[in-house]
């Protein structure tokens, strides 16, 4: 019996989404090659850890009681290999890093504090934009490399990030903010929805979700601030629809701000890394990447107990 890191992955990422497909999403797997590997794993083990039903997937006993073991084994395979690229020779550049609105403020901090500790010579400097705007600029290499939305640009190296979850918040005296479940579609019918601008991806999402619905998009506002979004929705002019990172943050930062988890099969703003194919340091980069991959990871086992994501 040998679990291997890869194995552990796949335990932790089905425990953490709850679900075989996102998880293999996020893993940048097939979901057939995801449930095959659990299943090895199992065998190996000669445990059932979770429980399957036609729509759900749960921990079992035994894997409830294997999964702080599984991440404290991860944990320590990324620490091992941290040191061992760390004594191969000190780090030291400047990347010039284009990001997102909805990720910059509410993720990059992290992202930098974590990469600080792990190579003190890296530096990043950051530039927010839209998608197309940050790709077209790491063309022309005036960017390092991008955290951006996926684009239909070519002729870059792509790593997939994570996926966001989309949550809906309105003002407090709204019916749609009554339940603490999943929204559904259907209470979207006839609501005016704020966005970002369409000249993000996000909101693309966003249209095609409202226009399904019967739900209309807010022309009220173009820019580029959820704060903007979230203001207007809670001062009861309508309904913002917003991506996890910034949404439950600010939920645990302000406890009387309340979301609700948005149930629809296309409620997800996948997230990738781009740099350019003729960058030196691959290595270094893909490392990077699995560094924020961590880090979201780490975010969405701290939020796990408030929120369902």
């Amino acid at each position: 019996m040998r679990p291997t890191l890869r194995q552990l992955e796949y335990f932790v990422a089905v425990a953490e989404f709850g679900a075989f497909g996102p998880a293999a999403d996020s893993l940048n797997v097939t979901q057939p090659s995801l449930s095959k590997q659990i299943a090895v794993l199992e065998q190996e083990l000669g445990l059932q850890l979770f429980e399957r039903t036609s729509r759900t997937v749960s921990l079992s006993a035994h894997g409830d009681a294997l999964m702080a073991d599984a991440r404290n084994t991860l944990d320590a395979a990324r620490a091992f290999r941290s040191r061992a690229e760390r004594l191969s020779g000190d780090v030291k550049m400047r990347l010039q890093t284009g990001v997102l609105p909805s990720i910059g403020a509410y993720f990059l901090p992290r992202v930098r504090e974590r990469l600080q500790s792990e190579f003190p010579g890296l530096r990043m400097s950051l530039v927010e934009g839209t998608s197309r705007d940050l790709l077209t600029r790491l063309n022309a290499g005036e960017l390092d490399l991008v955290v951006a939305s996926k684009s239909d640009l070519d002729g870059f190296e792509v790593l997939p990030l994570f996926e966001e979850t989309l949550w809906v918040c309105s003002e407090v005296d709204d019916p749609i903010m009554k339940s603490d479940g999943p929204v559904q579609p259907a209470e979207l019918r006839g609501r005016e929805i704020f966005a970002l601008s369409r000249d993000y991806y996000l909101t693309r999402i966003i249209q095609d979700i409202a226009q399904e619905a019967g739900a209309v998009l807010s022309e009220a506002y173009h820019g580029s601030s959820l704060d903007a979004i979230r203001q207007m929705a809670t001062s009861g002019e309508g309904i913002a629809i917003l991506p996890s990172l910034y949404a439950l943050g600010e939920a645990i930062r302000e406890p009387n701000f309340k979301v609700r988890r948005l149930d629809h099969p296309n409620a997800s703003h996948p997230v990738f890394l781009y740099w350019r194919r003729t960058m030196r340091n691959q290595r270094l980069l893909q490392r990077l990447g699995a560094e924020m991959i961590a880090e979201k990871m780490a975010i969405r086992a701290e939020r796990a107990e408030k929120f369902r994501q």
